[in-house]
């Protein structure tokens, strides 16, 4: 469920311009749960790292965050 989970989040950050911006400015992990958690969402930190399949975009998050999440 949490990989659905951060596919709900991930998905709602691209239509909903304020969560974008938040997200975006976030440079900690432990921002990017708590932002979630603002949203209604539980995600497991676990679930955001690779091996997982990157549920972001580059464009959706900081170019620190893109680097840890996404290997970039």
């Amino acid at each position: 469920m949490a990989i659905a989970d951060i596919k709900a989040f991930s998905e709602l950050a691209k239509t909903d311009a304020e969560l974008k911006e938040k997200l975006v400015a976030c440079m900690k992990l432990r921002e990017i749960l708590n932002l979630a958690k603002e949203y209604g969402f539980e995600l497991d930190e676990v679930e955001l790292y690779p091996p997982n399949e990157p549920q972001f975009t580059e464009e959706q998050l900081s170019e620190k965050m893109a680097k840890a999440l996404l290997r970039v």
